[in-house]
């Protein structure tokens, strides 16, 4: 027995992702393999932990805490401090801790292990074709939670009771099982239920194996996920597709697909190892990737495009459906058009029964809205396009303390952003803010993140756009609470985001290149680059405005911005020009008419416009049914000439001290290739090129005004991947230090972090 005199105690406080992981087991196995006594517990801040013996087992211990962690935690700090020694006999797991005003990090939901998978297809075990089937290690979390700390009376499992065999493993510290806060079986745990669209219960034996015979009939059913609603049909049946195209009011917009496993994904797409590993990660996201030509999934489920979003079964329930139906099937969100997912079983018999012919569903609900999330991989780096399921609520780590502050976001794409400490709390994918529903969704979730982060934020940062939704809302909350007001401009978030993104202080040329954003004299921006940092930017580039005629109606018809543009440059309208196939005489000069009279023919500098008129003047596309499909084929179209070098020449002009990029020349270079019968792809290709020298050369007149070699690309345009592939090479070669995105979207996703970094450096209204 060892000398009390030799006996050592320390009190270790552990913070991060470190409830509902498996964190309490591993350190009571940690503890008894060091022979050290004591106890641990969750507190709502933190793991607390207790132990006692020798000082070398406990010097030991605590680098085993970090190095051996369970998987899914993430340890953001570990305390330790020294104490007089208790005599504890023994070591144990003690009960949670509610503290007033204090919280923790909550995890993501994680996609199925590979332990629990291997127990759902083995026909001996208990738990056998169990469709919620999970442990420490994986399952729902984030979805699930209503408060902190993590315990299952905090959860949607609050209302299951435990089986004796299900409490057992959840009591019994070294099993996986150990305080798995969603651990059921089918004795005690959530049920699933197969019904029409009227909510007529449909008889089976077994309910997955009747859903899938569905889907090979070419049915469409929704399925209840992880975060809502999944509406799943054939991927190989072009009929089906099609018909949920129509149902779902989405004519072109690409579908996500989900198959069996990383071998069926190979059959129909390229893969390299960093998309692989992607898709196999806890996250398992959607991952955009090369589409093979001979793959059978239909075209109709992205048409005119090259990547399929592809994604792997990330709950129990997809992998046994998978496995019963053995197609590719469409997973596409749970809504019509722009709402959002629906996640309770009435509401989705309400919204979605005019779409889906069946619905799968089960019993336990869903207390936070969560969409997948939608990566790519690019210059081997996974990106976000969207981010939400497997990675919010994680946090970004500021690189400052910052005050509490909430970040309304933007228009499109929304997410929200609250901030404590360290912690930016960037909210999952909300979407469009185009309606009531998904207006409703955004402050229930804003709610749901005060309370699980203990925040009241006292400053409200916004964009300047008078007519954004959440613009109003944060107005509007400020009013009722006399909170501090801060408006950020659109594109000056962009840049703080991506530099908070990378850890980045100082100045850097930043640039943003998206479609819309409202300026600070009142013109549409989106063809920015500037000398930023956390408080301010001076504007040093930018492209010369130019007239949308028509305005809105210009987005959808980028027709109508090509024809504007060479109005307004005093460049010939020549009818052999592709884009005037499918444009009448009489809205020509409707539109001749609003940009010479200035009416209805708002100016913009933006980029996204700009690939709009070129994608209409080649004959890419000339009418969108979906957001950047122009700019999207565009890209696509170029990419069938990967080694085209040629370049078009566009100028510059300094007003003030304003570089402005003149684009005329751009244009009637292009016009001349076209007419020449320059093939599609060749003048697709230099436009891209075109557009890369042109960002390296602004940042190097930048450069040479400012001193600064640092840029930050941030905007939706650089979901390019074409661009990205061509502009980040030659900026550092030309010894710039060149930062993207990779914890947030460059696109409106992104815009949230930089509003609340910008006001926290700011003093507001």
């Amino acid at each position: 027995m060892v000398k009390t005199s030799t006996i050592s105690l320390s009190s270790i406080s552990v913070r991060g992702v470190v409830q509902g992981v498996g964190f309490r087991p591993f350190v009571f196995q940690l503890a008894k393999r060091h022979n050290l006594r004591g106890w641990v517990r969750n507190t709502s801040e933190d793991v607390q932990i207790a132990v006692e013996g020798e000082a070398k087992n406990i010097e030991q211990f605590a680098k085993d805490l970090r190095g051996q962690a369970p998987p899914m935690s993430h340890i953001e700090g570990i305390e330790v401090a020294r104490g007089t020694p208790k005599n504890y006999n023994g070591f144990e797991i003690r009960k949670s801790v509610t503290e007033s005003g204090k919280y923790q990090l909550v995890s993501p939901d994680i996609a199925t292990c590979p332990d629990c998978l291997k127990e759902i297809f083995d026909p001996k075990d208990r738990r056998y074709r169990y469709p919620f089937t999970n442990c420490t290690n994986c399952g729902p979390r984030f979805t699930i939670i209503k408060d902190i700390p993590y315990d299952r009376p905090n959860t949607t499992m609050g209302s299951f009771k435990m089986c004796p065999a299900c409490r057992k493993e959840y009591d019994d510290p070294l099993i996986r099982r150990f305080h798995a806060q969603p651990n059921a079986c089918p004795v005690c745990g959530p049920k699933l239920e197969l019904v029409d669209a009227k909510g007529k219960i449909v008889v089976g034996d077994d309910v997955s194996k009747k859903t899938a015979e569905l889907l090979k009939e070419g049915k469409i059913v929704a399925v209840k996920g992880l975060g809502g609603f999944l509406l799943a049909c054939d991927a190989t049946n072009e009929k089906t597709v099609n018909r949920l195209r129509q149902r779902k009011n989405r004519p072109a917009k690409p579908l996500a697909v989900m198959m069996s496993d990383i071998d069926e994904i190979r059959r129909h797409c390229e893969l390299n190892k960093a998309e692989e590993n992607l898709l196999k990660s806890p996250g398992s996201p959607i991952v955009l990737v090369k589409w093979k030509s001979e793959s059978t999934i239909t075209k109709a489920v992205a048409p005119g495009l090259k990547h399929l979003g592809v994604m792997l079964p990330y709950t129990p329930l997809h992998h046994l459906l998978l496995r019963d139906v053995w197609l590719p099937l469409v997973m596409t969100s749970g809504n019509l058009s722009e709402e959002p997912i629906a996640k309770d079983n009435d509401e989705a018999l309400r919204r979605l029964g005019s779409i889906a012919d069946h619905f799968l569903m089960h019993n336990r609900d869903i207390h936070a809205r969560y969409d997948d999330s939608v990566m790519i991989v690019e210059r081997d780096i996974p990106r976000f396009a969207r981010r939400a399921r497997g990675y919010a609520p994680y946090p970004i780590h500021l690189p400052y303390q910052s005050r509490q502050i909430l970040g309304c976001g933007a228009e499109e794409k929304n997410t929200f952003c609250l901030t404590r400490d360290n912690y930016a709390f960037v909210s999952q994918h909300i979407g469009d803010m185009e309606n009531l529903e998904t207006l409703e969704h955004y402050v229930n979730t804003i709610g749901l993140y005060k309370k699980l982060f203990r925040i009241e934020p006292k400053i409200i940062a916004y964009d300047m756009h008078p007519e954004y939704l959440p613009t109003k809302y944060g107005k509007e909350l400020a009013a009722n609470s006399r909170l501090k007001l801060f408006p950020v401009q659109h594109h000056h978030a962009h840049i703080v985001s991506c530099m908070v993104d990378n850890g980045v202080k100082g100045s850097v040329i930043g640039v943003a290149l998206d479609g819309t954003g409202y300026g600070t004299d009142g013109n549409i921006w989106g063809g920015e680059f500037m000398v930023a940092d956390y408080k301010g930017f001076k504007r040093a580039a930018h492209l010369e405005y130019l007239p949308l005629a028509g305005g809105a109606l210009a987005i959808k018809k980028p027709y109508r911005t090509a024809i504007g543009y060479l109005t307004a440059l005093g460049i010939e309208l020549d009818r052999n020009l592709p884009l005037f196939k499918e444009v009448n005489k009489g809205e020509i000069a409707i539109i001749k008419n609003q940009v010479e009279k200035g009416f209805n023919a708002p100016l913009t500098s933006s980029m996204g416009r700009l690939f709009d008129a070129a994608a209409a003047l080649c004959g890419v596309r000339g009418v969108i049914e979906y957001e950047a499909q122009a700019a999207i084929e565009l890209e696509m179209a170029a990419d069938e000439a990967p080694d085209e070098k040629g370049v078009y020449p566009f100028s510059y002009e300094k007003q003030a001290d304003v570089n402005i990029i003149k684009v005329a020349d751009l244009l009637k270079a292009m016009i001349k290739d076209i007419l020449n019968d320059t093939p599609q792809a060749v003048v697709a290709a230099r436009f891209h090129n075109t557009i890369a020298r042109m960002i390296l050369e602004t940042c190097q007149k930048i450069a040479k005004e400012s001193g600064i070699k640092r840029a930050a690309l941030s905007g939706g345009v650089f979901q390019n991947r074409l661009l990205l592939r061509k502009a980040v090479p030659l900026l550092e070669s030309a010894g710039f230090e060149v930062y993207t995105h990779r914890q947030v979207p460059c696109n409106d996703g992104g815009i949230s972090l930089g509003q609340v970094v910008i006001a926290n450096f700011s003093e507001g209204e």
